[in-house]
Protein backbone atom coordinates (compact mmCIF):
# COMPACT_ATOMS: atom_id res chain seq x y z
CA UNK A 1 0.00 0.00 0.00
CA UNK A 2 1.58 3.30 -1.07
CA UNK A 3 2.14 5.83 1.66
CA UNK A 4 0.78 9.35 1.49
CA UNK A 5 3.25 11.74 -0.11
CA UNK A 6 4.78 14.12 2.38
CA UNK A 7 3.45 17.64 2.10
CA UNK A 8 5.46 20.12 0.08
CA UNK A 9 6.74 22.39 2.84
CA UNK A 10 7.34 25.37 0.55
CA UNK A 11 3.81 25.12 -0.80
CA UNK A 12 2.26 24.80 2.66
CA UNK A 13 4.21 27.77 4.00
CA UNK A 14 3.40 29.90 0.95
CA UNK A 15 -0.27 29.00 1.14
CA UNK A 16 -0.46 29.82 4.86
CA UNK A 17 1.47 33.08 4.39
CA UNK A 18 -0.84 34.27 1.61
CA UNK A 19 -3.96 33.51 3.62
CA UNK A 20 -2.58 35.14 6.76
CA UNK A 21 -1.39 38.18 4.78
CA UNK A 22 -4.87 38.63 3.29
CA UNK A 23 -6.46 38.37 6.73
CA UNK A 24 -4.03 40.85 8.28
CA UNK A 25 -4.35 43.21 5.31
CA UNK A 26 -8.12 43.33 5.83
CA UNK A 27 -7.69 44.07 9.56
CA UNK A 28 -5.06 46.71 8.89
CA UNK A 29 -7.17 48.35 6.18
CA UNK A 30 -9.76 49.07 8.88
CA UNK A 31 -7.05 51.17 10.57
CA UNK A 32 -6.09 52.86 7.30
CA UNK A 33 -2.84 50.92 7.03
CA UNK A 34 -1.51 48.55 4.39
CA UNK A 35 0.37 45.35 5.22
CA UNK A 36 3.55 46.85 3.78
CA UNK A 37 3.13 49.99 5.89
CA UNK A 38 2.54 47.80 8.92
CA UNK A 39 5.83 46.00 8.35
CA UNK A 40 7.66 49.35 8.23
CA UNK A 41 5.83 50.65 11.30
CA UNK A 42 6.45 47.46 13.28
CA UNK A 43 10.20 47.56 12.66
CA UNK A 44 10.63 51.27 13.35
CA UNK A 45 8.50 51.08 16.52
CA UNK A 46 11.58 50.10 18.52
CA UNK A 47 12.76 53.72 18.32
CA UNK A 48 16.28 52.87 17.16
CA UNK A 49 16.09 54.07 13.57
CA UNK A 50 16.75 51.62 10.76
CA UNK A 51 18.52 51.85 7.39
CA UNK A 52 16.48 51.27 4.25
CA UNK A 53 18.27 47.99 3.47
CA UNK A 54 17.17 46.53 6.80
CA UNK A 55 13.63 47.82 6.31
CA UNK A 56 13.45 46.36 2.79
CA UNK A 57 14.47 42.97 4.17
CA UNK A 58 11.94 43.16 7.01
CA UNK A 59 9.13 44.44 4.78
CA UNK A 60 9.88 41.83 2.09
CA UNK A 61 10.03 44.56 -0.56
CA UNK A 62 12.52 45.50 -3.26
CA UNK A 63 14.34 48.76 -2.55
CA UNK A 64 12.65 50.86 -5.29
CA UNK A 65 9.16 49.86 -4.12
CA UNK A 66 10.11 50.49 -0.51
CA UNK A 67 11.43 53.95 -1.36
CA UNK A 68 8.08 54.88 -2.92
CA UNK A 69 6.19 53.51 0.09
CA UNK A 70 8.43 55.35 2.56
CA UNK A 71 8.08 58.57 0.55
CA UNK A 72 4.30 58.29 0.97
CA UNK A 73 4.65 57.46 4.65
CA UNK A 74 6.90 60.50 5.15
CA UNK A 75 4.34 62.67 3.33
CA UNK A 76 1.64 61.25 5.64
CA UNK A 77 3.84 62.04 8.67
CA UNK A 78 4.01 58.40 9.78
CA UNK A 79 7.81 58.17 9.65
CA UNK A 80 10.73 60.51 9.15
CA UNK A 81 14.30 60.22 7.88
CA UNK A 82 17.43 61.28 9.74
CA UNK A 83 21.11 60.91 8.83
CA UNK A 84 22.85 58.01 10.56
CA UNK A 85 25.08 59.58 13.25
CA UNK A 86 27.77 56.94 12.62
CA UNK A 87 27.68 57.10 8.80
CA UNK A 88 26.47 60.36 7.27
CA UNK A 89 26.00 58.63 3.90
CA UNK A 90 23.22 56.48 5.37
CA UNK A 91 19.72 57.53 6.31
CA UNK A 92 17.80 55.99 9.19
CA UNK A 93 14.02 55.78 9.28
CA UNK A 94 12.20 56.61 12.52
CA UNK A 95 8.58 56.37 13.62
CA UNK A 96 6.83 59.73 14.07
CA UNK A 97 4.32 60.48 16.83
CA UNK A 98 1.49 60.00 14.35
CA UNK A 99 3.07 56.74 13.18
CA UNK A 100 3.30 55.59 16.81
CA UNK A 101 -0.44 56.12 17.27
CA UNK A 102 -1.22 54.12 14.13
CA UNK A 103 1.29 51.44 15.09
CA UNK A 104 -0.17 51.03 18.57
CA UNK A 105 -3.75 50.72 17.27
CA UNK A 106 -2.74 48.28 14.55
CA UNK A 107 -0.41 46.28 16.84
CA UNK A 108 -3.28 45.54 19.19
CA UNK A 109 -5.44 44.23 16.34
CA UNK A 110 -2.62 42.19 14.79
CA UNK A 111 -1.63 40.66 18.15
CA UNK A 112 -5.24 39.79 18.95
CA UNK A 113 -5.75 38.10 15.58
CA UNK A 114 -2.47 36.20 15.74
CA UNK A 115 -3.21 35.01 19.28
CA UNK A 116 -6.66 33.88 18.20
CA UNK A 117 -5.24 31.93 15.28
CA UNK A 118 -2.44 30.36 17.28
CA UNK A 119 -4.68 29.25 20.13
CA UNK A 120 -6.89 27.38 17.67
CA UNK A 121 -3.95 25.33 16.38
CA UNK A 122 -1.03 25.66 18.78
CA UNK A 123 -1.50 26.13 22.51
CA UNK A 124 2.15 25.87 23.51
CA UNK A 125 3.94 27.99 20.88
CA UNK A 126 5.36 25.03 18.99
CA UNK A 127 4.46 26.41 15.56
CA UNK A 128 5.97 29.85 16.12
CA UNK A 129 9.12 28.29 17.58
CA UNK A 130 9.47 25.83 14.72
CA UNK A 131 9.02 28.57 12.11
CA UNK A 132 11.55 30.76 13.89
CA UNK A 133 14.08 27.92 13.94
CA UNK A 134 13.39 27.13 10.28
CA UNK A 135 14.01 30.76 9.32
CA UNK A 136 17.27 30.77 11.28
CA UNK A 137 18.48 27.56 9.62
CA UNK A 138 17.57 28.85 6.16
CA UNK A 139 19.30 32.19 6.84
CA UNK A 140 22.44 30.38 8.04
CA UNK A 141 22.38 28.22 4.92
CA UNK A 142 22.09 31.31 2.71
CA UNK A 143 25.07 32.93 4.45
CA UNK A 144 27.14 29.75 4.10
CA UNK A 145 26.17 29.47 0.43
CA UNK A 146 27.19 33.10 -0.20
CA UNK A 147 30.53 32.53 1.50
CA UNK A 148 31.17 29.43 -0.60
CA UNK A 149 30.29 31.35 -3.75
CA UNK A 150 32.70 34.10 -2.71
CA UNK A 151 35.44 31.55 -1.95
CA UNK A 152 35.38 32.08 1.82
CA UNK A 153 35.25 29.29 4.39
CA UNK A 154 31.64 28.64 5.44
CA UNK A 155 32.43 28.04 9.15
Amino acid sequence: MPSEPSPDLAHLLSHAERRLARRLAALLAEEGCSLEQWRVLSLTADGRGHPMTEIADHALMPAPSLTKLVDRMVADNLVYRRPDPTDRRRVLLHLSARGRILHDRAAHRVATEQARLLTTIDDDGTLAGALSRLTTVLDQGAVAQRKMTEGQPAG
